[in-house]
């Protein structure tokens, strides 16, 4: 277990145990269904304060090997589908938040892909100390060797993915350097069962690229079958106020902003946690970044 292979981060423990907590783990059942198929590239764009990087951490914990997350899962959705065990701490997880790397890089994105190599690289080779690798300098070889040795596939997950294109929209050259990284690793990668990303900026804007091409996006526009997991749903929300005592037609007024075809209301997950929180209602979102 490390900062990138199999993280083994308390965050989705923590938020279990919040004062407010709800479980939207049934969206590893769709995730499931997925793995190791064409289907395997998810890709969720929504704004800030959604709940995106708790979904990543979630997954991580979900399925990185090395862990025991029988406790913090078996009493939530995902223990009731027939396949909850066979996914369980099955596969190394490779982590990356891309806003953290690329703060670390000083907002080089040649330096950051050349750490995020080396990193990964280093953390692999001291779970895997008998392989001989075949190029060191090149993660995605690095990935196959591991691969290949092991057989155990990969999940990646990238959260805030698309940070390099909000801060280096201008810079032609590191947009290229990015995404040509970002191909090398997972497009058409026998150890990718699979690849998880967030971010803010729609992924169509980039989506001609052939770095991207293979991911499904699920936007605030056209969230697909993923609309309940955007945010918070109405019953969610009902349930809130009822444990917590609070006004649910006052949660309503304030911070029912959304509807999808298939999910009429849904809530901003960190307005409402801090209204039944704190017993008042303001507009929590417009204090965030």
């Amino acid at each position: 277990m490390g900062n990138y292979l199999n993280p083994s981060s308390p965050r989705y423990e923590k938020l279990k145990k919040s004062k407010v907590f709800v479980d939207k783990t049934d969206i590893l059942e769709i995730l499931n269904e997925s793995i190791n198929t064409e289907d395997c590239f998810f890709c969720l764009s929504r704004p800030r304060r959604f709940g995106k990087s708790v979904t990543a951490k979630m997954l991580c914990s979900y399925y990185a090997k090395g862990l025991d997350s029988s406790p913090l899962f078996d009493d939530l959705k995902i223990a009731s589908f027939d396949d909850y065990k066979k996914h369980l701490n099955q596969y190394n997880v490779i982590f990356i938040n891309m806003t953290n790397e690329f703060r670390r890089a000083s907002h080089n994105v040649q330096t950051m892909v050349d750490a995020l190599t080396s990193n990964i690289t280093i953390e692999l080779k001291e779970t895997y100390e008998n392989i001989s690798f075949l190029d060191q300098n090149s993660l995605d070889l690095v990935l196959l060797d591991v691969y290949n040795y092991s057989k155990v596939p990969f999940v990646i997950i990238i959260d805030e993915w698309d940070c390099i294109m909000r801060e280096k929209k201008e810079d032609n050259d590191s947009l290229k350097i990015y995404l040509e990284w970002l191909k090398s690793i997972l497009k058409d990668q026998d150890y990718v069962a699979l690849a998880y990303m967030t971010g803010i900026l729609p992924i169509k804007k980039y989506g001609s690229h052939s770095a991207l091409n293979m991911f499904t996006e699920y936007s605030m526009t056209e969230p697909l079958n993923l609309g309940q997991y955007i945010g918070f749903t109405e019953n969610e929300v009902k349930e809130i106020c009822k444990q917590h005592e609070v006004s649910f037609n006052q949660m309503q007024q304030w911070y029912d902003g959304y509807s999808f075809k298939d999910v009429p209301h849904i809530y901003n997950p960190n307005s409402v946690v801090n209204a039944a929180t704190y017993k008042k209602y303001i507009s929590y979102w417009t204090k965030t970044e």
